[in-house]
């Protein structure tokens, strides 16, 4: 249910911010040790949330005897991002101790997700945050994950150039309405949702 054996040899890894921020799947209790070895890992970020699974029990306890910082910040892929939980991860960024890792199941969506707010915290713009969501990654932008597509271009649309990333969010960003423009394909989204199981 949870894909690990999948995750043994195949690493959706990534780097974000060099030297600074990396991106992956869920990482087995080998592969954050050795990206600890080779980044200096301090922290990782968890963007699944807590769960009631293996791969999450291992990966606490590997962070745990790795002396990284483990920090919940759970992400949705389907829905419009939730404006608190964007300034609850901007807080958790503004304290976070680098080099760090991010992971979710897949490292395609929420990954994306989080990789491409960081970017824009950091001044980056639209276009960088959109390269990581993309198929490289295995993230789809014609299924329901594409609404975090419709998110990082609706600020390149109403507001990049004029307002700050974060200031947009606090002040003007509407996900309601992200949430009943956005439209899915059918196909994709049966794709990514009962054939992949992705989360």
């Amino acid at each position: 249910m949870d894909h690990a054996i999948l995750r043994l040899t195949w690493h959706n890894w990534a780097e974000v911010i060099p030297g600074r921020l990396y991106r992956s799947n869920h990482p087995t209790p080998g592969q954050l040790a050795r990206a600890k070895r080779r980044f200096g890992l301090r922290s990782l970020v968890n963007l699944r949330g807590h769960r009631q699974c293996g791969s999450d029990a291992l990966s606490r306890e590997a962070a745990a005897k790795l002396g990284l910082i483990h920090i919940d910040m759970a992400f949705e892929s389907r829905g419009a991002p939730h404006k608190d939980r964007i300034l609850r991860f901007y807080d958790i960024y503004q304290n976070l101790s680098f080099p760090a890792l991010m992971h979710c199941k897949s490292g395609a969506d929420r990954a994306g997700l989080a990789s491409g707010l960081a970017l824009l915290f950091e001044g980056g713009s639209a276009a960088d945050a959109l390269a990581h969501l993309s198929w490289k990654y295995l993230h789809s932008s014609k299924a329901r994950t594409g609404i975090l597509d419709a998110f990082f271009l609706r600020y390149q649309a109403e507001a990049e150039g004029r307002i700050k990333f974060i200031d947009w969010v606090r002040s003007e960003y509407d996900e309601d309405k992200l949430r009943r423009d956005f439209k899915a394909d059918g196909l994709a989204s049966f794709i990514t949702d009962r054939v992949l199981m992705r989360e």
